[in-house]
């Protein structure tokens, strides 16, 4: 979201350079998206090819209406449960409410700095299903979501670093509508894959039984990816790492990421701004989403998200891969502004 107090290298990230996979050296590969250099306000060249990994991106279609979430703040990340046709929604707490043991009411710049969120269960149409508060886990840059049996397990950041409101380990929880659970709470185990990192927020590829961690270790922005077996019995040997080094324009955050197949999917960009501000609604926005091979790390085609223009604000927000009648889809989610609360709307792309 558009938050200008957030540490987490969101103006001057990433993409892609050097893989660390079984049977390569931990100094990678090491590779650019441009050509020109890192202190260079370069975007980086747009894939002329239609497909970002296995995704058409020319195929941009609504998958979920502009939806109100339980709280008033827009949405930070989403995450598909396939079997029971819903999607779950991460967005920081709205100021002034007072939760279970809390003596006041509390503010949003605090809510941020604490790490705490509100999680949606929405309907495949958008209609609120429950919700759930999930106090100290983190920002919410993306999420997994596991049906198992008769719960739903969601998968997100935890131990949120209170200088910067970022995780720093993965948790695994059970949804329970209506709930306040605190990431200190003895109930809630944490995962450490890599002790130390920050900026920590995991990912799911069920199809796949695999996990995929957002992390930063040692000034470095990495993508590791676990077997979800092993992850889940704490065996944190990663299949493959990815580091990111190559700069985006200033004006664009990473937005969130996925894993499907052989490939991650990061999403970057920023809200429309005024017309003379460094993203205009004439210039098509600077959403893009950018494919990583994680089998060589080589970059898989950075492409501009056109897909609809005229939402109000339109801030990318999210991106996961759904399953729709056994047929892969990646989602890019926006926030957009209404008259006095941010919305989710999603939209597709088919491979």
């Amino acid at each position: 979201m558009a938050d200008h107090t957030t540490h987490f290298s969101r103006r001057n990230l990433l993409f892609a350079g050097g893989a660390v996979a079984a049977g390569l050296t931990a100094g990678g590969l090491s590779w650019a998206l441009h050509t020109g250099t890192d202190e260079q306000d370069d975007e980086g060249p747009v894939d002329p090819s239609p497909t970002a990994g296995v995704f058409d991106m020319r195929t941009g279609a609504q998958l979920l209406p502009q939806s109100p979430l339980f709280n008033t703040t827009g949405p930070q990340s989403f995450a598909f449960d396939d079997t029971n046709g819903q999607v779950y929604v991460l967005q920081t707490v709205e100021a002034g409410i007072r939760l279970g043991d809390e003596e006041e009411p509390v503010g949003s710049g605090d809510r941020k700095t604490a790490g705490d969120m509100c999680l949606t269960r929405l309907s495949s149409s958008g209609k609120t299903l429950g919700y759930m508060y999930l106090r100290g886990f983190g920002h919410g840059i993306s999420c997994g979501v596991e049906p198992t049996g008769q719960r739903t397990y969601i998968w997100v950041e935890g131990r949120a670093d209170t200088a910067t409101g970022y995780g720093r380990t993965v948790v695994r929880v059970p949804f329970k509508d209506g709930s306040v659970l605190d990431s200190s709470d003895a109930s809630v185990r944490h995962f450490d894959p890599v002790p130390g990192s920050t900026e920590v927020s995991p990912a799911l590829d069920l199809p796949g039984g695999r996990v995929l961690v957002s992390h930063e270790q040692e000034g470095v922005h990495r993508f590791s990816v676990y077997g979800m077996a092993d992850f889940l019995a704490g065996r944190f040997d990663a299949a493959q790492v990815l580091k990111a080094r190559v700069q985006v324009k200033q004006e664009e955050w990473f937005q969130g990421c996925a894993l499907y197949g052989d490939h991650v999917y990061v999403l970057t960009g920023g809200p429309y701004t005024d017309k003379n501000g460094d993203n205009p609604r004439k210039s098509g926005g600077n959403t893009y989403v950018s494919a990583i091979d994680v089998r060589t790390g080589k970059a898989q085609g950075r492409h501009h998200v056109t897909v609809a223009p005229d939402l109000v604000y339109r801030e990318p927000e999210g991106i996961a891969v759904a399953m729709a009648g056994g047929r892969p889809a990646l989602c890019v989610g926006f926030s957009v502004k209404t008259q006095d609360r941010r919305e989710l709307a999603l939209y597709r792309y088919t491979a």
